[in-house]
């Protein structure tokens, strides 16, 4: 944008961001053979399989495999219907039926409202189509007597309400009230309102097995109850970014916990509290586990037992307690141990969801007619283990004009860059594959006023660290950033510094943090009577001013914004500027949060963008359902370069919290049949986002 403005050096806080499952070893050689993923054609279709997949006649080790309450073991939905699901709607649907069923969940689903926790019924396998299956914004919930039920290979994420210890806001991944026989394996369970996985009121016969736990405060909670009644197995887990329950067990029968890793990680935001506790009368037995940097690692009530063996602590510090006499777990099922050394190598390589679970065709076979293979995958890693050591050769390599995904991912590190995916390659998607989306960063410090080697400055577009031209782009897991620092370069004219600018259509952002001060975001299109539709889910876009803006028909939804002071400590700034053209949609903001450690009714929500001038733009920013702290103006809305808001399209609707105001002539509210013509759907125009 050509309007100069002041702002700030990007000022590190503690956020705590969510985390994207990364891209299995096994997608890389995913041309050696065809995984059979069912293409249903109609996004939310459910289908039965043809053929019962192997994978789902899978049983349960451990508790939940031992003959109790009237239940042999736990298989899920083996013997009923196989379906695949798309949307919530057919999620729920065949979750809360009576009838056993094998749910596999293909592509993301989105809980509305978010907390959504979906009523699982007895009997059910609900599984993630390789690594595809997402369900954001919610979890399940098992209530009293529900039981032999399954959930396995998917990622469960993103129901954080920007509370940290949240008391408001019960939105778990997995909760069981009163359920038994109950395995949960190989998931991808993480930054959640509340607790990722609860075990309450003598739900018991519980496996947990092979999944990454993370980025939350309240890993793992069991008990809750007056009765010694659990029977629960916790093995092969990867803890790590967590605080605390990792997990607490209250009141527990029977309690092996067995090859579990527990990492604090050095130099992130979250720090542990303490690792496994035994509460109230709860027997432990502890074998071969891991724990790295975590303080108090073990620590028992005076009441409870914790016998320990085998296991290595390495830089923990603080409790670390046994004590008690136990249980012997090989006289209820038979185990095998890793050795503990080991450990945190199987868990890194084999927790969370994988590619040969949920897909239903066997390696070898060529896939049929109604089948797809899988996208052709691009690795990349600074330290040179990856096809490529930059995101931009991997881009290059990519083939013009490309008639199919091609998925490139890249490895943890930080790649200083300049990245341009150029119109001629469409459907690419870049994805880190880290444990958290701050594992894996791009950055780059040009500015609009910043010299450019062959003469002239780059302008606000040329900016942009990661510049995406291409229809059909997508981008998760990772973080964007533009670190140009405005303190040290006050000499230079133009201080906008795009992090992504966007000119394409189809573009989805993914689970990602988009990161800078002026003009953070730019959703541009690629010509101003080309459509360019953009939609950024359970993300974070950081800035200060302007820093959502530009021409494109944009949806920032399930996402939190969040507002920087300027490079001097002040606060002021705006959040959006869009420059849409007449009969077009602009910038939707839904079902989100915008807060920010700055001054209280510091941030306009936005301002027109008649970029040039031109008055035939009718820039439009709508803000609805969402959480707006107290810094939000009361008059959230202002005029700009001589353009008057009240002359263009700036509305909101049911939005919460202390920002939020009642609706006047400086504060304009959507009535609701105005409203409903303003979803989230109507932006997207036909488009339905789905992961690839």
């Amino acid at each position: 944008m050509s309007e100069p403005r002041s702002t700030s050096r990007h000022r590190h806080r503690r956020t705590r961001t969510g985390l994207a499952v990364g891209v299995p070893l096994a997608l890389t050689a995913a041309g050696a053979f065809a995984y059979g993923i069912t293409d249903l054609g109609v996004l939310g279709q459910a289908s039965a399989a043809e053929a019962v997949p192997t994978w789902a006649a899978d049983t349960a080790d451990g508790f939940a495999s031992v003959n109790s309450l009237g239940q042999n073991g736990t298989y899920g939905g083996r013997g009923g219907k196989t379906v695949t699901v798309k949307t919530l709607a057919d999620l729920e649907k065949y979750a809360t039926a009576a009838e056993p069923y094998v749910i596999v969940v293909a592509g993301t689903i989105n809980m509305n409202p978010v907390g959504k926790e979906i009523k699982v019924q007895s009997d059910k396998t609900i599984v993630g189509q390789g690594p595809s299956g997402h369900i954001v914004g919610g979890g399940f919930f098992l209530g009293q007597g529900v039981h032999n039920v399954i959930i396995r290979n998917l990622t469960i994420r993103d129901s954080y309400q920007g509370i940290w210890n949240d008391k408001d806001h019960d939105f778990d991944a997995i909760q069981m009230d009163g359920a038994h026989h109950v395995w949960i394996d190989h998931n991808d369970l993480r930054h959640m309102a509340d607790g990722l996985i609860d075990v309450r009121k003598d739900s018991t016969n519980v496996t947990v097995s092979w999944n990454k736990l993370s980025d939350n405060n309240k890993t793992f909670g069991i008990g809750w109850t007056e009765n010694v009644k659990t029977d629960i197995t916790i093995h092969h887990n990867w803890i790590r970014e967590t605080e605390q329950r990792n997990p607490s067990t209250d009141n527990a029968a029977h309690a092996h916990l067995y090859n579990n890793f527990l990492e604090d990680a050095p130099n992130t935001d979250i720090g542990s509290s303490y690792g496994n506790y035994s509460r109230g009368a709860t027997k432990m037995v502890l074998e071969n586990s891991y724990f790295q940097g975590i303080k108090n690692p073990v620590i028992k009530d005076s009441g409870a037992a914790v016998v320990q063996r085998g296991s290595v602590f390495s830089g923990t510090s603080g409790r670390n307690e046994s004590g008690g006499t136990a249980f012997d777990p090989k006289a209820y099922y038979p185990y095998s141990l890793d050795k503990a050394a080991d450990v945190p190598s199987v868990l890194r390589s084999g927790a969370g969801p994988r590619a040969d679970i949920g897909t239903t065709a066997a390696a070898g076979k060529a896939p049929a007619a109604s089948t797809k293979a899988a996208a052709t995958t691009l690795t990349v890693a600074a330290d040179g283990s990856g096809q490529y050591r930059t995101v931009q050769a991997a881009v290059n390599a990519v083939p013009a004009n490309n008639p199919s995904r091609v998925v490139i991912a890249v490895k943890p590190g930080t790649y200083r860059e300049l990245v341009k995916v150029p119109s001629n390659k469409p459907h690419v998607t870049i994805q880190g594959t880290g444990g958290s989306r701050k594992d894996t960063t791009i950055v780059y410090n040009n500015a609009a006023g910043t010299p450019k080697p062959g003469g002239g400055t780059y302008g606000t577009g040329g900016s942009a660290t990661v510049a995406v031209e291409a229809d059909d782009f997508q981008a998760r897991n990772l973080t964007i950033s533009n670190d140009f620092d405005e303190k040290a370069n006050q000499s230079i004219d133009g201080h906008q510094a795009v992090a992504l600018r966007t000119a394409a259509d189809k573009v989805f952002l993914d689970g990602l943090i988009v990161s800078g001060d002026q003009d953070t975001l730019l959703v541009d299109t690629a010509a101003k009577d080309k459509l360019g539709r953009v939609y950024v889910s359970n993300s974070y876009v950081v800035g200060n001013v302007d820093f959502i803006f530009g021409r494109a028909t944009a949806v920032v939804d399930k996402s939190v914004i969040t507002l920087k002071k300027r490079w001097d400590g002040t606060s002021a700034g705006y959040v959006t500027a869009p420059s849409t053209a007449a009969n077009r949609k602009g910038i939707l903001i839904a079902n989100s949060t915008v807060n920010g450690d700055v001054s209280n009714g510091s941030f306009y929500l936005g301002r027109p963008w008649h970029a040039g001038g031109d008055a035939s733009l009718d820039p439009q920013t709508t803000v609805r359902n969402t959480s707006l702290s107290a810094a939000v103006k009361s008059t959230p809305w202002t005029d700009m370069s001589g353009f008057s808001w009240k002359d263009d399209r700036f509305a909101e609707y049911k939005n919460t919290g202390a920002g939020a105001g009642s609706a006047s002539s400086n504060r304009p509210h959507l009535s609701d049949a105005q409203a409903a013509d303003q979803e989230v759907a109507d932006w997207l125009a036909g488009w339905t986002p789905s992961a690839s």
